[in-house]
């Protein structure tokens, strides 16, 4: 096998990918990294899936195809970390602003697990039979990049699986997993909000409407969705995560820009909250004398991931006899919300998608109970934080391990009657 491929070698990938990330779609160099180790191993390797997606496949024989799934993007957010290989990147967003960049949710781990896992399989090709799929996707925070390689013919081009994996790392300890079957990621709808007002002088607020006091009053009667409107049995998550007005301290606005993120796991809870939302921003705008409707846009959506109970059963028994006893928990159903599930949808096939721990295991030694390692993890810096940083070690080699032990779940593990034993196709 060319190359280098020991836990030393993809510890450097993934201080480079740290270093350099990518936003949504415009991941060139990370797939580019991707492509040429795949190439290197002997994958038949597609870019430009989805626009920057890259879709690796090794065909070894009669068997099941298992599609392995790793997200590449980044978020606008500065990194605050410390580390030697923080990262100083700037990139420009969607609506055009120049915002700092890191990988703030972990998917430069998703890419280098799933690279390791690669060449693992590859390697030891002659212990199983079937075809991998290893799928590497652009732009999940924006919640289009499964979406958009579905419609670039994704299944239609590479074949249908037979199961969608993946994992997503979460400051866990670091060498355990946290599998859920049933409902386990929310659905989230993502909507903008410009709300109207009439612009002026700071010193005559009379002669104006002031569309961040408008704003504001939304921000703030929100809240009450979840706490006064949705039962206490039923779980719902409203998130202003951004308020754009104004230039300057002594002008009024024309109007004020609120980006919503909303999750839920129910169809009818989700229906409510949004006609909530939207009473209450109109309601609002009203009340304030705003001379023009606000205008309400859903940037986008994508439904809950459930993970198939007859697939996380096989995979509980296969993390359990790979990584040993002990090593997976169920977490709960994660408001978090994931595109991966769509992945599963398209193609038909069941999914099994489960959290890879990446939190310093060192932090937990004083936990004697399963309550005093929630509370820890309570205090550890979350997915989005500008803190937030898995411990390369052992979160590394347990994900590529899981990754590994998941394929090996359901591809064959003996030549189909007749077929000579063979390596992978080049």
């Amino acid at each position: 096998m060319p190359g280098v491929r020991d836990v030393a070698d993809l510890a450097r990938i993934y201080r480079d990918l740290h270093a350099h990330p990518e936003l949504a779609f415009q991941e060139k160099r990370t797939a580019g990294i991707v492509a040429g180790w795949l190439r290197e191993l002997g994958y038949e390797t597609a870019t430009g899936i989805g626009r920057t997606g890259v879709v690796g496949v090794l065909r070894n024989g009669a068997g099941p195809t298992v599609l392995l799934r790793a997200d590449m993007d980044a978020l606008p957010v500065r990194e605050q970390t410390g580390l030697d290989y923080a990262s100083t990147a700037l990139g420009t967003t969607a609506d055009g602003t120049r915002a700092p960049v890191m990988h703030a949710c972990g998917h430069d781990m998703h890419v280098t697990c799933l690279l390791g896992a690669a060449a693992t399989l590859a390697a030891e090709s002659s212990s199983w039979r079937g075809t991998l799929l290893l799928v590497f996707q652009p732009a999940e925070e924006a919640g289009e990049g499964a979406r958009a390689m579905i419609d670039d013919g994704l299944f239609d081009r590479f074949g249908a699986p037979a199961v969608v994996l993946g994992q997503h790392v979460a400051p866990l300890p670091a060498g355990l997993l946290g599998l859920r079957p049933g409902l386990a990621f929310a659905a989230v709808d993502s909507l903008r909000v410009v709300m109207r007002g009439r612009g002026g002088h700071g010193s005559l607020p009379e002669a104006c409407v002031d569309p961040v006091v408008m704003a504001a009053a939304t921000v703030m009667r929100l809240q009450g969705i979840v706490s006064r409107e949705i039962s206490g049995t039923d779980t719902a998550v409203v998130t202003v995560g951004a308020l754009r007005a104004g230039t300057k301290e002594n002008v009024i606005a024309d109007e004020a820009e609120l980006l919503m993120s909303v999750r839920t796991f129910d169809g009818d809870v989700r229906t409510r909250t949004l006609a909530a939302i939207e009473r209450i921003v109109r309601a609002e705008a009203a009340a304030s004398g705003a001379p023009a409707e606000p205008e309400i846009t859903l940037m986008g959506s994508f439904p809950a991931v459930v993970n198939d109970a007859a697939a996380c059963a096989r995979l509980g028994d296969a993390f359990a006899g790979c990584l040993g006893e002990g090593r997976v928990l169920d977490p709960g159903p994660m408001t978090a919300s994931e595109d991966v599930g769509m992945l599963a949808t398209a193609s038909g096939a069941p999914c099994a998608y489960w959290l890879l721990g990446g939190a310093d295991p060192a932090l937990f030694a004083s936990a004697g109970s399963r309550a005093e390692a929630e509370a820890i993890v309570r205090g550890l810096p979350s997915n989005h934080s500008p803190l937030f940083a898995p411990v390369i070690e052992p979160t590394l080699r347990t994900g590529i391990a899981a990754l590994d032990c998941a394929a090996r779940a359901w591809l064959a593990s003996e030549p189909a009657p007749g077929e000579f034993p063979a390596g992978p196709g080049r």
